[in-house]
């Protein structure tokens, strides 16, 4: 008999590919699988039966804002608990580095940290400390476009120029060499949305040849969707950088119904580039409290307030009355406040959710006080809901959308299927009790069905708590292949 560190007995197998599952075990050594399906050659220091439960690929969170959460909460239990073994940071244009504000960065890099004393001048640096303090999940970091813009530019009401762009160049290259995968932006936001399309091409061109990715928070998510796609499209063409269309929606109540001819440009623009796109599993966005957003929301819901946190977990409009003021009134005495926006139709939500190229994405921003319920209940909800009650698709397609698919967008060919080789990052669970608990009024819910999940072969959650066990890994460039 062979000696391994766990063998897993009579679980029903999810390799990741999308292909049929089957019934079999897993023996794991030294963090790699070292066999799969008739395990019955190898002991283990630890035996599991995995009778009734259905063993996966970690699941892979490609949109998260866990860039400090890694630090401030590294046994990271919003995400372990749902099945999540690797996180993708610096999404929607906002990173912890590079950036060293001598003052509160502009929203939405407050998102992360209001203390500027959370930020990092140099990625490397950054990088270095999770690896040094390590959290429970591995993690991949994006360069994100306004944190870029807020180190080099004063003013950021307008284009950058020549001398401006080439500093953002030389700090992207800088972070590109010391590991960063990519680059994101958010030219939805305030610090970007005064970028024109060059600034981002001078800028996504760095990445070129096969050294990065291209993720976007469009410019326009609504009525002028149609746009926003085209320029996304235009800069991975001409920069030669395959892309990420950050939280596919057709957001305000104009755009209800446009999923399918989005979902059409996105198909014709795949037939001559690289492009993928992440969505969350809810007909709610959360973001920034701002006036452009409570307009096309049929509700808002306060996350977070600085100026009165004794109003967040109520919706805007009750605040309002309240006060005696209309909403957006209210929402300028809230700021800086953050909140959930009820603006997207669910036949959309679904439509995206079955296209073959989406991933899944959380979008959960782990700092609210009281956060949107994605951040702890995403991936239970895409295989509880989504797939086993309502049949938008089988569970082997769910996991896939969570594993191979991701691994495959984001460069990882160690991770995203059971397969002999690969990394030991698992969660065993039961497909029929798996469900999101979390909701919009007690968002803070860890989701029902996770038996078990490992992390580069070390448990990090078991009996419904983690285990304390920190064996993730900041993941670099120089190990991805895109």
């Amino acid at each position: 008999m062979t000696q391994v560190d766990l063998r897993i007995t009579k679980a029903r197998l999810i390799d990741g590919t999308g292909g049929t599952s089957e019934p079999g075990g897993i023996a794991v050594k030294d963090g790699k699988i070292v066999a799969l399906g008739d395990v019955s050659a190898y002991r283990a220091g630890r035996e599991i039966d995995g009778t009734g439960l259905a063993l996966a690929p970690g699941f892979i969170d490609v949109h998260t804002h866990d860039d400090r959460a890694l630090l401030s909460n590294p046994t990271m239990d919003c995400k372990v608990s749902q099945g999540v073994t690797s996180v993708v940071t610096g999404n929607c244009g906002v990173s912890l580095a590079p950036l060293s504000p001598s003052v509160r960065p502009p929203g939405p890099l407050d998102l992360l940290s209001a203390d500027p004393a959370d930020f990092f001048g140099d990625f490397g640096a950054y990088l270095d400390r999770l690896d040094s303090e390590p959290a429970a999940t591995n993690a991949l970091c994006q360069v994100g476009h306004a944190s870029l813009r807020v180190a080099a530019m004063a003013d950021l009401d307008r284009p950058a120029d020549q001398g401006e762009i080439a500093a953002m160049r030389r700090s992207l290259e800088t972070a590109l060499e010391q590991g960063a995968i990519g680059l994101s932006t958010g030219l939805a936001y305030a610090p970007a949305s005064a970028a024109p399309t060059s600034e981002i091409l001078a800028l996504a061109g760095v990445m070129g040849q096969g050294r990065g990715l291209h993720s976007t928070h469009m410019r326009n998510e609504g009525e002028a969707i149609t746009a926003a796609l085209e320029e996304t499209f235009r800069i991975g063409r001409e920069a030669g950088v395959p892309l990420v269309i950050s939280h596919f929606k057709c957001s305000g109540r104009k755009s209800f119904g446009r999923s399918a001819e989005t979902l059409g440009l996105v198909e014709a623009a795949r037939q001559a580039q690289r492009v993928g796109v992440d969505v969350y599993p809810y007909h709610a966005s959360s973001t920034i409290l701002e006036a452009s957003y409570i307009e096309e929301a049929e509700r808002v819901l306060v996350t977070w307030s600085e100026s009165h946190p004794e109003q967040q977990g109520r919706d805007l409009a009750d605040i309002a009355a309240d006060w005696g003021l209309d909403p957006l009134a209210a929402a300028e005495r809230l700021q800086p406040a953050g909140a959930v926006y009820f603006a997207m139709d669910e036949a959309d939500v679904q439509r995206i959710l079955a296209h073959p190229c989406s991933m899944i994405g959380s979008d959960g921003l782990p700092h609210d006080s009281h956060p949107h319920p994605r951040l702890w209940g995403t991936f239970p909800r895409v295989l509880g809901h989504y797939a086993r009650d309502v049949g938008l698709f089988s569970l082997e397609e769910a996991v896939r959308k969570m594993t191979a698919l991701p691994a495959r967008t984001f460069g990882l060919t160690d991770r995203g299927t059971l397969a002999p080789g690969m990394a030991a990052d698992l969660v065993l669970f039961d497909p029929a009790a798996v469900l999101d608990r979390a909701s919009f009024e007690a968002p803070k819910q860890a989701a029902a069905g996770i038996a078990e999940v490992w992390v580069n072969g070390d448990s990090v959650w078991r009996d419904g708590a983690p285990t304390g066990a920190r064996p993730g890994r900041a993941i670099r460039r120089g190990s991805l292949t895109f």
